[in-house]
């Protein structure tokens, strides 16, 4: 594979949805690609390029979830890497860098992961909360977490 020249940045919530449509909303309304929070003043959205095309993006949302105790937590949301960029570890980029931006911002991560995405969370140090559920047009999903503090 050519060399990727790597670079990651803050984005806007709009900045995301190139790629956030293909891969999570594939197929639906693009406005399906905004969430509620993306624009709060505490929301990170983290865009990674190669070279100048974005390719991954993942967005942190200050919220908490009632099965974890921890006062301030983020919530990801809308992690996607564009498919011919999928399997290369680049996720990893986004994840390292998320973990050190909320390190003296929050203690805890957590966020419902689409079945097939658990492996790959876990082996990044995630570990799956509850059964699974579903999400109507999306599939199963587990909730995940990790403590960053």
């Amino acid at each position: 594979m050519k060399q990727l020249e790597l670079s990651l940045k803050t984005i806007s919530a709009q900045e995301t949805y190139p790629v956030r449509h293909p891969i999570l909303r594939e197929g639906r309304p693009l406005s399906e690609c905004e969430f509620e929070g993306d624009e709060d003043p505490t929301t990170i959205h983290l865009g990674l390029y190669s070279k100048e095309k974005l390719i991954g993006v993942a967005t942190f949302l200050k919220k908490s979830n009632p099965c974890f105790s921890e006062k301030v937590q983020y919530q990801l949301r809308g992690m996607a890497i564009l498919q011919r960029f999928q399997n290369k570890g680049l996720g990893k980029i986004i994840l390292d860098e998320a973990e050190r931006l909320l390190t003296n911002k929050c203690h805890r991560i957590w966020f419902n992961a689409r079945k097939i995405a658990v492996n790959f969370y876990e082996k990044n140090g995630y570990k799956k909360t509850g059964e699974p559920f579903e999400i109507a047009n999306v599939g199963v999903h587990y909730v995940m977490t990790k403590k960053i503090i």
